[in-house]
């Protein structure tokens, strides 16, 4: 009994350490959080935060797995196709609206890992070459059935998408009244027939 107590209590730990890091990465970005800042804003020590996560790089790892195994893996994101795969990503415009620090976090962390250096490089990397690489399948799907527009090449419309997405997000930072999920609906619209 005691075993399964402690194992939940750091469970409890750990998924407090993420939701406060990840905050507080969006907040600052990574190069601007300590981890002796998350540690105080979670109420542990320092000590007590490197035993779940031995260094920073491990940490925002962590928050960056954490966020996609809650957003992509659990709506089953690989098995989507053609128009499905382009309305996930509207109603994950209009999810992210309610998310502001999430749409902080990655656009903050997106910048930051250009930088070959950065602990995250590799991960953005992967995730926008897979991200193109399944919205290009959606397109080439919906260019197979007929469905979309004559002139419209599914990698330069898939590069496009994502790039409208991000610019919107940026957008919306600054100005909450931009409506990401509007734009990107109508942008997609007028690429089908």
């Amino acid at each position: 009994m005691a075993g399964r107590e402690l194992s939940e209590r750091g469970a409890e730990t750990r998924a407090l350490i993420l939701d406060t890091a990840l905050a507080a990465f969006a907040e600052s970005g990574y190069r601007g959080t300590s981890v002796r800042d998350i540690a105080t804003r979670c109420g542990l020590t320092h000590p007590a935060l490197l035993y779940h996560f031995p260094t920073k790089a491990d940490l925002l790892m962590a928050v960056l797995g954490r966020r996609d195994d809650s957003e992509g893996r659990a709506v089953g994101f690989d098995e989507l196709h053609g128009r499905a795969l382009l309305d996930h990503l509207v109603d994950t415009a209009r999810r992210n609206a309610a998310r502001r620090g999430v749409v902080e976090l990655y656009a903050t962390l997106s910048a930051e890992a250009t930088e070959p250096g950065h602990p995250a490089h590799a991960y953005f990397v992967a995730r926008y070459a897979s991200l193109r690489e399944a919205v290009t399948r959606a397109y080439r799907e919906l260019a197979a059935d007929g469905a979309l527009r004559p002139g419209i090449a599914p990698a330069t419309a898939a590069r496009q998408l994502v790039a409208l997405m991000d610019g919107l997000q940026i957008q919306w930072l600054l100005d909450p009244d931009v409506d990401m999920a509007e734009a990107l609906a109508a942008h997609v619209e007028a690429q089908l027939r």
